[in-house]
């Protein structure tokens, strides 16, 4: 009886082994095979995402996360790594190439003059290098003072070089002042004159207000050392009234957040004009 269970033992030992070998040997199954060429089941053929399928909504807050600087933009050696890598959505095609252009000459602030100093004194401002069909996309200018008050550079005119005239979606012109030579009597000796750099300024804007005749609204700002009562602000802010433009502050100065108002007319809202 042992020696039959040994042999029994033996036989299904050995069966299995067979076994064991006939399964590697044998082709696998059709459907086997369809997986291992398709890389498994798991793997998904993956499909292009189609972008113009979002809402136009949708397509919007893309191209303002990528297209709005977070800063004036103005000719700057730093353009080509900050501001050219986003504008490659233009070259993907001609639908694209207009709703982004519309995005980033719409929504961000160009700057007039240059005022880096490889470009401060160029001929061309970044206005005069945009083709017409760009600059009639434009909302938002800014004009900066304080830059070479010393000896204001000669290409800083208000003419036709700036083309101007088809540029007439702009609502918003913003001013920020540096610096106001005349405030103060440390730039005695370095400015030209006590009023030569304000009526130059002034001068700037009456330009700018003339050929932009579809400007609402004029927001000023500057550096904490310019005053409201400085003699450069004060001549901005009368000739900004003259033109019947709207005034508002900008944030950095924190003048947006100090209340100003007419004392007199509202003493004689309240019936105390004849105190």
């Amino acid at each position: 009886m042992g020696r039959k269970a040994k042999g029994i033992d033996y036989l299904v030992n050995r069966m299995s082994k067979v076994r064991l070998v006939d399964e590697q040997l044998a082709p696998p199954p059709p459907e086997a095979e369809e997986e291992a060429q398709s890389g498994g089941a798991e793997e998904v053929k993956r499909q292009p995402f189609r972008f113009f399928d979002l809402p136009y909504e949708l397509r919007l807050r893309v191209y303002e996360e990528l297209l709005i600087a977070p800063k004036t933009i103005d000719l700057d050696p730093t353009n080509h790594r900050v501001v050219a890598p986003a504008l490659r959505l233009f070259l993907v095609d001609r639908r694209m190439h207009e709703e982004a252009s519309r995005v980033f000459y719409g929504r961000n602030t160009f700057r007039v003059f240059p005022i880096h100093g490889r470009y401060i004194n160029r001929k061309h401002p970044l206005l005069a290098w945009l083709p017409r069909k760009y600059r009639a996309l434009l909302t938002r200018l800014e004009l900066r003072l304080g830059p070479g008050f010393t000896k204001p550079p000669k290409c800083w005119v208000v003419d036709k070089r700036l083309g101007l005239a088809a540029a007439n979606k702009i609502y918003r012109l913003k001013v920020f002042v540096e610096i106001d030579p005349a405030s103060n009597e440390v730039f005695e000796g370095w400015r030209v004159g006590n009023n030569f750099y304000t009526e130059y300024c002034v001068g700037l804007l009456r330009g700018l207000l003339a050929q932009l005749p579809s400007v609402q609204d004029v927001e000023f700002d500057a550096y904490p050392s310019v005053s409201k009562s400085s003699p450069l602000l004060q001549g901005l802010l009368e000739e900004t009234k003259l033109n019947q433009k709207r005034i508002s502050w900008g944030p950095e100065r924190g003048w947006d957040k100090i209340v100003e108002v007419d004392l007199a007319g509202v003493l004689q809202k309240m019936g105390l004009g004849a105190l």
